[in-house]
């Protein structure tokens, strides 16, 4: 609910634990989960919520933060399955919406709110944005590294490729790709604004009516693969079809935190570096707030 100091996760970070003792989530380094366990598992038993201190203050005394600071976590029983299956349908569907907790409950509220908590009402209200998803268009060896690795983080990736070998290789690795017969086929692309959307073509000549067709699209993250001297090229073809500089200008090439990477799964880490950080630093609410 509160954080003081440092930590590695945000107020309004989710745990949920059975009574098994099994959990999924976390809300530190590994510091704190055992105990976490321990508290869910007797607020479990006594159905009454509670909030607890953990690291500085607590009255776990054993259990130090490594950053120093104090988290104040609150416990709630879950006995409402209509909260959960509201959770998920938003999860799925790739709707922004909010958690609020209080010693009453917990509610799924739609659309995004800003995090707030209220220490006198131990009222807490946090937002969610879908995940990050990837929509991979291109051919050759990157576009296996870069889902493969996007899958790593749980990341969706949709891939679009021209490429029958590299559609039987994704298949291998449980990873499903669409064939795209022709580079004028850009009615295959869709994706909503939590969509980083990569071009991965070694042959350019595929990328502009494509990527003429992704810069309309909702998207936090476009990006390219190639040099300067390919990316000039890209910019006059585009520009040539009436995209504007300041759409130019938002296309992320060379790709990438590091340029110059010389083998596909470089590539694959560079760029999805990149994503997470334009995905943290992008700001959805003006446009999709609640």
């Amino acid at each position: 609910m509160e954080v003081e100091g440092s930590s590695m996760r945000n107020p309004g970070t989710h745990m949920a634990v059975c009574e098994d003792g099994s959990f999924a989530g976390s809300l530190s380094g590994g510091c704190i989960e055992n105990a976490v366990v321990a508290e869910a598992l007797a607020t479990l038993k006594s159905s009454a919520a509670r909030i607890v201190r953990f690291g500085a203050g607590s009255p776990y005394l054993d259990i130090k933060l490594p950053c120093g600071g104090g988290l104040d976590i609150h416990f709630q029983p879950l006995d409402t399955p209509y909260f959960v299956t509201r959770c998920c349908a938003a999860i799925d569907a790739r709707r922004p919406f909010a958690v609020r907790i209080s010693g009453d409950g917990v509610e799924c509220l739609d659309g995004w709110r800003s995090a707030a908590f209220d220490p006198e009402t131990g009222t807490g209200v946090f937002g969610h944005w879908p995940q990050a998803r990837l929509l991979i268009i291109g051919h050759g060896a990157s576009v296996a590294s870069l889902a493969k690795l996007g899958r790593t983080m749980d990341l969706a990736a949709d891939i679009l490729t021209p490429d029958d070998r590299l559609i039987d290789q994704l298949e291998g690795f449980q990873l499903c790709a669409t064939k795209l017969a022709r580079a004028t086929d850009t009615q295959m692309l869709h994706s909503d604004p939590w969509t980083a959307i990569i071009f991965l073509f070694h042959d350019h000549d595929w990328e502009t009516a494509l990527m003429d067709k992704a810069l309309q699209l909702p998207h936090f993250y476009i990006g390219a693969m190639g040099g300067r001297l390919a990316h000039d090229a890209r910019r006059a073809a585009l520009s040539a079809r009436g995209i504007t500089q300041s759409q130019l200008d938002t296309i992320r090439a060379p790709i990438g935190l590091f340029h110059s990477s010389r083998d596909p799964d470089s590539l694959a880490l560079s760029a999805l570096g990149e994503i997470v950080q334009a995905y943290q630093n992008a700001d959805f609410e003006p446009a999709h707030g609640g």
